[in-house]
């Protein structure tokens, strides 16, 4: 495409992008199962007008934009005690989970050379973790060493045990994980970095903003926060089950005053005068600053404890559906909304298929192979028909054994 000679007609403009728009998937419809968190039309209303308040800044210079400055600095705030860090944790907003990692991993570097000496810094993370890692190692510089996972798809604490060493920077552990739902043994991981001084990372992208509210419901949750003794940072997505819009993350600290200052970037060596960021980004937008402050201020803690009811439900529904067709089966154990299932006896790659067909979208995985699905609250009125759907496509591949009636 040319760059256009002449402006376009605002009418037809946005026709043309509603138009194009219609070829995505329907995510108001609960039809996607992962990228988006719909939490409802006052949520989406919340969102719009704050993102509209603050379209146009730029939260690069905080000292020109000061409402955004306290609104960082307040995420921050509601992050941090969420997740048990005591009044010495803090950190900063960042674009996403990615660049919350990022930041996580270069602040690891940085504090292994600098207090341990460390010159050949690895990385060492389960196979699980989400490749954000993998790019992290592969931009800073560190070797990338893997962490096999047990039977129950959680990583192995003896293998790590054997894979760390003096020039491991970081370890790492998820909570929950991306591929199967499931929290690493954050104690014994940590444990294994604070005995030798080393920074951990606990990543809880997915986990941070629903964890905490499973909790409250009198759900399990194994340790995985601040609470956990040798947890050094930890990484927390508002544009997830936070609900905020793209993109929003928090990156923190459990000792701000010891640990950030290897997170920061200072340069004074050219006429523009000192430059620092604590993020990869330069310049960032305004926008989802703003929606993370509103969001986490409109619902508040029972707003969320609400929501996260919700999933639980919608998670029980669907896993007792999927466990019914006996040629399914869920892969490890599910601590919240993300889970992941296959099948011994058919072809799941093919069952996903129909429900393609059918107008759903779910991810596709391997090792093993497996569908995939994140539950959010607009789940909850499409469940029965997922469900409907997903009996149809296991009997269109293989024997159902009789559980036609039950989604009829």
């Amino acid at each position: 495409m040319k760059f256009p000679k002449d402006g376009m007609d605002s009418e037809a403009l946005f026709a043309d992008m509603r138009e194009r728009k219609k070829q995505d998937a329907d995510w108001e419809g609960g039809r996607t199962w992962s990228l988006l968190y719909p939490a409802g039309k006052e949520v989406d209303d919340v969102l719009r007008k704050a993102n509209e308040l603050y379209v146009f800044e730029n939260a690069l210079n905080p000292f020109r934009f000061p409402s955004l400055r306290q609104m960082e600095v307040d995420v921050v705030a509601m992050a941090a005690d969420l997740l048990h860090g005591g009044e010495e944790a803090g950190g900063c907003m960042t674009s996403g989970g990615t660049e919350s990692i990022l930041m996580g991993v270069k602040s690891a570097r940085e504090r292994a050379r600098v207090e341990r000496g460390v010159t050949r810094p690895e990385l060492l993370a389960p196979v699980s973790a989400h490749p954000a890692f993998a790019k992290a190692a592969h931009y800073l510089g560190l070797e990338h060493k893997q962490i096999p996972l047990g039977p129950d798809l959680r990583a192995d604490v003896d293998a790590a045990a054997s894979l760390i060493n003096d020039q491991t920077a970081l370890v790492v552990g998820s909570a929950p994980n991306y591929p199967h739902g499931v929290v690493d043994p954050i104690p014994e991981l940590a444990g294994l970095a604070a005995e030798r001084g080393i920074s951990f990372h606990t990543d809880s992208c997915l986990g941070g903003f629903l964890l905490p509210f499973y909790e409250r419901l009198g759900e399990p949750v194994p340790p995985f926060d601040f609470r956990v003794p040798g947890v050094t940072t930890m990484s927390a997505d508002v544009h997830k089950y936070g609900y905020a819009t793209k993109g929003a993350s928090v990156i923190l600290h459990r000792d701000a005053e010891h640990l950030k200052k290897y997170q920061l970037f200072m340069y004074d060596r050219w006429p523009g005068g000192l430059y620092g960021s604590f993020a990869m980004a330069g310049a960032r937008p305004a926008a989802p600053i703003a929606a993370a402050w509103a969001i986490l201020h409109y619902l508040g803690e029972s707003g969320y404890v609400r929501l996260a009811g919700v999933i639980r439900d919608t998670v029980k529904k669907l896993r007792a559906g999927i466990e019914r067709e006996t040629a399914l089966r869920v892969f490890g154990e599910p601590v919240m909304s993300v889970m992941s299932f296959g099948s011994d006896t058919l072809d799941i790659g093919a069952v996903g298929d129909v429900m393609d067909d059918r107008g759903w979208h779910l991810d596709r995985q391997d090792n093993p192979k497996a569908l995939h699905m994140m539950v959010s609250p607009q789940h909850a009125k499409v469940a029965d028909a997922f469900l409907a759907d997903l009996h149809a496509a296991v009997a269109q591949h293989g024997d159902s054994r009789g559980v036609e009636a039950r989604y009829s």
